[in-house]
């Protein structure tokens, strides 16, 4: 693989956004994934996401809402012949990835379904934003006032 292939640096955001913070690494994701294999699987895979975003409404030059959420989590899908299994939790952990084998297997030995795993350990305080967050780039002020100025330069054209 050339150095700067593009998919170097996806494995690394990924790295920095779904695996470090959270303790985990390749090692744990194989030893995770071959636990499905154990028992017969004829197919298993992961899935990470974290997904953030920030909005701000304005109308008549007044901030009228603001929002911002994260969405995050995994899911483990087993599959065996016709039977599918998929289980997930919101709790990014090596024992919730554990946890969620166990019951991805669990079901596909039932005949398929999904389960969610819930969380396994409290709440670790993660920072969210670093330097070269785009959210993050500007203050709540200086995004309202980059509002404002869209909004007078949208009345000058309608004018």
């Amino acid at each position: 693989m050339n150095v700067a292939d593009p998919s170097l640096a996806r494995l690394s955001t990924a790295r920095g956004l779904l695996l470090e913070p959270y303790g985990l690494d390749e090692t744990i994701l194989q030893k995770a994934l071959g636990q499905v294999f154990e028992h017969k699987a004829d197919f298993a895979d992961a899935y990470f996401q974290y997904t953030r975003s920030e909005s701000f409404s304005l109308e008549e030059g007044i901030v009228k809402s603001g929002n911002f959420d994260i969405e995050q989590g995994f899911g483990v899908r087993a599959v065996t012949g016709d039977k599918t299994a998929f289980s997930y939790s919101d709790d990014i952990t090596a024992d919730a990835l554990l946890e969620a084998v166990v019951a991805a297997r669990a079901i596909a030995a039932a005949g398929g379904g999904s389960a969610r795993v819930p969380a396994l350990t409290p709440r670790v305080h993660v920072p969210l934003y670093s330097a070269a967050d785009p959210v993050a780039s500007l203050d709540a002020a200086a995004k309202i006032r980059m509002l404002e100025r869209i909004e007078q330069l949208a009345r000058a054209r309608a004018a």
